[in-house]
């Protein structure tokens, strides 16, 4: 009966180490296995995977397109209709109330409401960035926004 205690591999799928560099007799003395001479000879030889021969290297000969912007700011977005489903009657919002109630997942990303949704109680905002609508329907029902 096959059982953990007795599993072993199948017959011929296990091999000794080779063991280079261990004397003449072994077989694989004297150059250890990595023939006369050359780049892959020396320690720390050989070439990355990426080399192709000396010949033009694919990464190079690709065309590059576009820029990359160092200068973007990057907001997570929320929009009203989350916060009503989230927060109760003159509740305040900021970043920190919006990371517990999970509406905003990644850390050190600041954060922007947009106006989707209707509210239809006020609440005190206070985040990086709003827009016009949202700004507007906010303080429609009451509430009140601060841009920090």
């Amino acid at each position: 009966m096959i059982s953990l205690a007795n599993l072993k591999p199948a017959h011929g799928a296990i091999h000794r180490k080779k063991r280079v560099g261990r004397g003449d007799s072994s077989g694989h003395g004297n150059t250890s296995c990595r023939g006369q001479k050359g780049q892959k000879a020396r320690t720390g030889g050989g070439v990355p995977p990426y080399f192709e021969g000396g010949q033009m290297p694919l990464y190079r000969r690709l065309p590059k397109r576009g820029f990359k912007n160092i200068f973007k700011e990057e907001y997570a977005i929320v929009n009203i209709k989350d916060l009503v489903k989230k927060f109760k009657e003159n509740e305040e919002v900021t970043p920190e109330s919006l990371r517990e109630r999970k509406l905003v997942r990644k850390k050190g990303l600041k954060v922007k409401i947009l106006g989707e949704g209707e509210i239809s109680f006020p609440l005190i905002v206070k985040v990086h960035k709003i827009s016009q609508q949202a700004k507007a329907k906010i303080e429609a029902a009451g509430g009140k926004v601060e841009v920090i």
